[in-house]
């Protein structure tokens, strides 16, 4: 209750700056949100800037500010990671394990409510912050995401971006008709947002700052290509599992390479990679093995790996590969040193050696970050498409059709896909048998009929949908036997669908959905058919896409080798993909009355021509303005 007036008070001082630690605003309910913005309200008007409230406060250790303005127990080194967090509680957390870890900040902003300076502000401010070579991020949410992405992708071209964000379950996610709805929990929002701008997201505060180090001590790699480097063979091994599992390759040395380190390593050693020196291995050994593997063009970076035996000090080792790593400084070099625990309080603010993990598996990790993060920011980048050729007011004009409860028929369903140029397997409306039977000769057989039924989504469940009608007499009996079915199941059609049969190639899906009116919409691509939610083998982008983004979508899948050709299957024709996804995200953004929509299955095939939707489903939400209608 008494910090409006202590506000009056700094502004009438000139203060330009508040840190509000009090709690007692919007987490409290309705009384104190209506207080939160009366504050706001008040820091806006003087034009001064605020920091909180309900947060632990801030820390500067520029020597020239040497500012501790935080009720946390443990002091900031002095480095070069800008970190903020929403929790204030969990801040804490986060200075002792970075002082644990010998990791060093610019600056620490617990954010709390972040009614006024949020993490994009901090962003932005960083971005200008020549001491700041890391960004560390803790957020339970995004205020304004798509703003939050804009800046991402500027900022991340000089410096990383790491982020842990929580909630990642889905429970808060509303039900969804369709498959894409379905799909896209709210995490699988936050991940689509945060991989298509370049930030990388760390699964703890532990994992984020194993990173960080890695960071703020090596240089980006060129490649993927990591050697390994150890005196035992287990450590080699658990390290080559985890670099490949990261998406690492090992190298593979030169034979000039293996040839000199066969000369400098006991008969027993391993000269392959990764290179097994064995247990009787020294500092100078480290030194020069090291130092050749790095003159090696096939290798990118380094994990040199000691585990501690009696006759050597680990100290001496990772001296030899600071040594070693001097020779090579375009080359990232990490060292997992298995010591005892006083070697690691020894060494830990020393920063003239290579960052120092415990396990391989988080030195993998950070090696993967690395490279995740160069091959990101040396991709050209490129504008979205705009489409001239699209009917954006027939789009309009089928989207004010929908029903009650925002299901387009499937016919429109299919015209909107039309409208805007996605290729659709021919098709027609019918009323009765005779239409259908006249449809058919007028497409050709076979084909597929389906029924139109208000109120029914998955017409598949009730068998409202029929294949491989060759003739006159089997699109009659298939018309009876569907009457009959749907009649039993408390149905009724409404009219048909009568559409070619098309077949070969891969059923793949595509799809819109909005999860959070904030975030805006999600096209997602992946392996489509009967088991698509089963399979979930699906990856989800932020339109609007550029043709980059658009083919890491269609190859991030799991399934992409099948799209590839197996077993002499010809391949897909990625282009034709890529054109549908990239005018998906352009029907996203001109119309956000589109809450779901699922083509599924789409026939991809090694052809442009013959490769097109089979059967669409659209949702509307009927309490949106279009901003087109």
């Amino acid at each position: 209750d008494l910090v409006l007036g202590v506000v009056d008070e700094a502004v009438a001082k000139g203060v330009r700056g508040l840190v509000v630690i009090t709690a007692g605003f919007a987490e409290t309910g309705d009384e104190g949100a209506a207080l939160e913005n009366e504050l706001r309200d008040r820091v806006r008007a003087a034009g001064i800037r605020m920091v909180g409230p309900n947060c632990m406060g801030v820390i500067n250790t520029d020597p020239a500010v040497a500012l501790d303005a935080t009720f946390a127990p443990v002091a900031a080194r002095r480095g070069s990671i800008g970190f903020v967090s929403q929790s204030g509680a969990l801040g804490v957390a986060i200075l002792t394990v970075a002082d644990q870890l010998g990791i060093g900040l610019t600056e620490f902003v617990s954010m709390g409510n972040k009614t006024d300076v949020s993490g994009n502000d901090l962003l932005e401010r960083w971005e200008h912050d020549d001491a700041t070579k890391v960004i560390a991020m803790y957020l339970e949410s995004f205020g304004n995401p798509r703003h939050f992405v804009e800046l991402a992708k500027r900022v991340g071209r000089t410096t990383p971006i790491l982020v842990v964000k929580s909630g990642r379950t889905a429970e808060g996610a509303r039900a969804a008709t369709s498959h894409t709805g379905a799909l896209a929990g709210a995490d699988v929002t936050v991940a689509a947002f945060l991989e298509q701008c370049g930030v990388l997201r760390a699964d703890s505060i532990e994992d984020l700052f194993h990173m960080a180090r890695a960071f703020d001590c090596c240089p980006l790699p060129a490649g993927p290509r990591v050697a390994i480097v150890t005196n035992a063979g287990g450590p080699g091994i658990m390290a080559t599992d985890a670099c490949v599992g990261a998406g690492l390759e090992l190298a593979s040395l030169a034979e000039s390479t293996r040839a000199d380190l066969a000369a400098m390593l006991p008969p027993e050693a391993s000269v392959a990679n990764p290179v097994d020196m064995i247990a009787s291995a020294d500092a100078p050994g480290y030194r020069r093995v090291l130092a050749r593997v790095l003159e090696d063009d096939a290798v990118d970076m380094a994990l040199a790996i000691h585990v501690t035996p009696l006759l050597a000090k680990p100290v001496d080792v990772l001296e030899a590969c600071a040594a070693a790593r001097a020779a090579a400084p375009d080359k990232a070099v990490l060292a997992v040193i298995m010591a005892h625990e006083s070697f690691y309080d020894d060494t830990k603010t020393r920063a003239d050696l290579p960052p120092v993990y415990r396990f391989p598996e988080p030195a993998a990790h950070a090696l993967a970050a690395l490279w995740r993060h160069a091959a990101w920011r040396n991709r050209p980048t490129e504008p979205a498409p705009v489409f001239t050729d699209v009917d954006d007011e027939a789009v309009a004009r089928l989207l004010d059709r929908a029903a009650e409860d925002g299901q387009l028929d499937p016919d429109d369903a299919l015209a909107v896909l039309e409208a805007y140029r996605i290729p659709v397997a021919p098709y027609r409306r019918v009323d009765d048998l005779a239409q259908a039977q006249e449809a058919a000769r007028d497409l050709g057989h076979p084909v597929v009929l389906k029924a139109i039924v208000p109120g029914l989504v998955h017409k598949r469940d009730v068998g409202a949908v029929v294949l491989g009608l060759a003739d006159d007499d089997a699109l009659a009996r298939a018309l009876a036997e569907m009457d009959d079915r749907l009649r039993n199941a408390g149905h009724q059609a409404a009219a048909y669908l009568v559409q070619a049969q098309r077949g070969g190639g891969h059923e793949v899906v595509f799809g819109i959905t909005t999860t959070d009116p904030r975030f805006g919409p999600l096209v997602m691509f992946g392996l489509g058919g009967t088991w698509v939610e089963v399979l979930e083998d699906v990856r989800f982008g932020v339109p609007p896409l550029d043709p980059r983004e658009a083919d890491d979508i269609i190859r991030g899948i799991r399934g992409a080798k099948l799209l590839d050709g197996l077993r002499g299957d010809p391949p897909v024709d990625h282009a034709s993909l890529r054109d549908v996804l990239l005018r998906l995200a352009q029907l996203a953004v001109h119309h956000p009355r589109i809450a779901e929509l699922d083509i599924n299955p789409f026939l991809a095939t090694s052809a442009a021509s013959t490769a097109c939707a089979l059967d669409a489903r659209i949702r509307v939400d009927r309490n949106h303005l279009d901003k087109r209608a």
